[in-house]
């Protein structure tokens, strides 16, 4: 109880000092004797894991990008702020969308101060979500800016794949995603057939590609190489103008005569009859 009521009590010390579009608003709270309870604004969407995980309707590829990078900016917002609050739990059910899919970030019970005086970790015990928790914290609970980096990279495996980061009824050389994804990110074929089979196809190659080089950026073993969360916003940014680039070429009939479309599937313009 005192730990449930701890987290409580860090999550109305948080969302009442920062605010962000893609951070959940907190409306207010009341604590009487040992209940403590929280309102929240209304997101009527639910969570990111309940579309990714259940037989529902799938989300399209744009969807799951939006998702990404708006996640992305509430991490960014959190990690360059006076001093760097590192959210500790970031995974697929605290990304809350609401009635338009856009993403807020909820559940800061775990949230901490980041590291001060150069420092370049904080130590503190280890509590965060297995299969989404860098391994440096799970090992040692030395906690770095960075470790919500490894967070971020699982959850866009996870938006990649459909899969979960943690599964005992799959396989057993694929019960957990990262272990089993990480050596098929740097080649195109492998991406596509680990990709979700509910996108249909439905994807621009080189943005599924190039996100998948940012995964396995996010999912380096030593913090000091994954890089900030601001150069993960960049480049999701940079992955969606290679959609809105694409559409621009189909729009406008291409140079090519039979070129790869951004869905990878042959696009073939007729320019008149054959002689």
């Amino acid at each position: 109880m005192c730990v449930y009521i701890a987290k409580l009590q860090c999550e109305v010390k948080f969302l009442g000092k920062f605010h962000h579009p893609n951070l959940v608003k907190l409306l207010g709270y009341c604590w009487e004797e040992n209940q403590f309870l929280l309102v929240y604004e209304y997101l009527p969407k639910g969570s990111l894991e309940n579309h990714l995980f259940s037989k529902g309707e799938a989300l399209t590829w744009d969807t799951r990008l939006k998702i990404a990078i708006e996640a992305a900016q509430g991490l960014t917002f959190l990690h360059n702020s006076e001093k760097s609050v590192i959210y500790r739990d970031f995974k697929a059910s605290n990304i809350l969308l609401d009635s338009n899919f856009h993403a807020k970030l909820s559940d800061f019970g775990l949230a901490k101060n980041g590291p001060i005086n150069g420092f370049s970790h904080v130590t503190t015990r280890v509590m965060g979500t297995q299969g989404y928790a860098a391994p440096e914290y799970m090992a040692t609970g030395h906690l770095y800016v960075r470790s919500d980096v490894y967070g971020f990279g699982v959850v866009l495996l996870e938006l990649l794949t459909g899969l979960r980061t943690l599964d005992p009824t799959r396989p057993s050389a694929q019960q957990n995603l990262v272990e089993w994804a990480k050596p098929a990110l740097t080649q195109k074929k492998k991406i596509q057939k680990m990709m979700d089979p509910r996108l249909e196809h439905k994807y621009p190659i080189m943005a599924v590609t190039r996100t998948a080089a940012l995964i396995l950026r996010c999912l380096e073993a030593d913090p000091k190489n994954r890089p900030p969360m601001d150069d993960v916003l960049r480049e999701l940014e940079i992955v969606r103008t290679i959609r809105d680039e694409e559409r621009r070429k189909r729009s406008s009939g291409g140079s090519d005569n039979n070129r790869v479309n951004g869905y990878g599937s042959p696009h073939v313009r007729r320019t008149g009859r054959t002689r």
